[in-house]
């Protein structure tokens, strides 16, 4: 743990995850700046603009919320409904390996497009959301799940840490599509993401609410204690309420300079960056292994000009298999 200085100042301002404490004021959080990251991801499939925003959130979250793992395991974030957006995961595989895709019905969106409803709401209609830890191995999972009310992923993120984590939390995520110039070459459109999340964690005995849990431990089922009258707390919310979409994506504000101008004047102290790479877990033997779990009336279904043809939802790269290299299944 240091303070931001000249050392952190000089830290690359994309792909990566910064922990910070303000002791001053309790808190302790994570800052992240997502660059190629969220745009391999968002580019690869092409996705509307209003569904690109939506996983760019979900990612960043994700991040936020996977980092701080002290294992190495999977921090999953899956969104399910009945809306024209009816499914999105991200996966993140601590420490630093992240992987998303969403499944939408485009055609529900155009027409949302066109009748100029697309809110949050109007995305997802009826669902929940659902985070899970898991460590791996035989190991319990823990899963927290919290419906979908609210006008946005922030406000459905906040009322998880409400419901499930009782840990007074504030979360920040933007998302936005940039134009990029290097010299002697064309205009880049890009997508760029970030967020901060902030929580309350007192130390001493007369403030304490909950202390912070370790990954997977469910937490008590008594409420949570108000802490909107503490002075502490007021201010690292009204702090965080100063920051604009704009800085949280803006590549020459790093988390660092963030950081500071956020809490400048209460010493803020940071620990060591977490890189962020997306990666994607699937292989050939991966897949293989999982079509020889199906029958074979479902393997011919399968089947595309003689081959069996299976494309990775997450990063679309595709395997082909000889039918008859199952036929021993049978």
């Amino acid at each position: 743990m240091s303070e931001v200085g000249a050392d952190a100042l000089r830290l690359p301002s994309d792909d990566l995850v910064l922990p910070f404490s303000v002791n001053a004021l309790d808190v302790r959080g994570r800052v992240a700046h997502l660059g190629p990251v969220v745009d391999t991801v968002l580019s690869r499939h092409g996705y509307p603009d209003t569904v690109a925003r939506l996983l760019g959130e979900a990612l960043v979250l994700t991040v936020l919320l996977g980092s701080a793992l002290k294992f190495e395991g999977r921090f999953i974030t899956q969104i399910q409904s009945d809306g024209p957006i009816n499914l999105l995961v991200v996966d993140f595989r601590s420490p630093e390996r992240v992987r998303a895709y969403a499944r939408f019905d485009e055609a529900a969106i155009a027409a949302r497009a066109e009748a100029g409803t697309l809110g949050f709401r109007d995305l997802v209609g009826t669902g929940h959301l659902a985070l899970t830890i898991d460590p791996g191995g035989h190991m319990r999972r823990y899963q927290g799940v919290v419906p979908l009310d609210g006008d946005s992923l922030e406000e459905v993120a906040h009322a998880y840490f409400e419901q499930s984590e009782q840990i007074p939390t504030t979360v920040r995520l933007a998302v936005a599509e940039v134009f990029d110039r290097q010299e002697g070459e064309a205009p880049r459109q890009s997508w760029r993401a970030g967020g901060v999340l902030v929580q309350f964690l007192p130390e001493s005995e007369d403030r304490i609410r909950h202390r912070d849990l370790d990954p997977g431990d469910a937490p008590a089922a008594s409420a949570a204690m108000p802490v909107d009258d503490d002075d502490a707390w007021v201010e690292a919310l009204a702090r965080v309420g100063t920051l604009e979409d704009v800085e949280l994506i803006d590549p020459d504000v790093a988390p660092p300079r963030l950081l500071l101008r956020l809490f400048h004047e209460r010493d803020v102290r940071v620990f060591d960056p977490v890189a962020v790479e997306e990666i994607c877990s699937c292989s050939r033997e991966r897949v293989e292994g999982i079509v020889r779990q199906f029958g074979d009336d479902e393997r011919r279904e399968m089947i595309e000009n003689g081959e069996i043809v299976v494309t990775c939802e997450f990063c679309s790269s595709t395997y082909r298999f000889d039918p008859s290299d199952f036929e021993a299944d049978a």
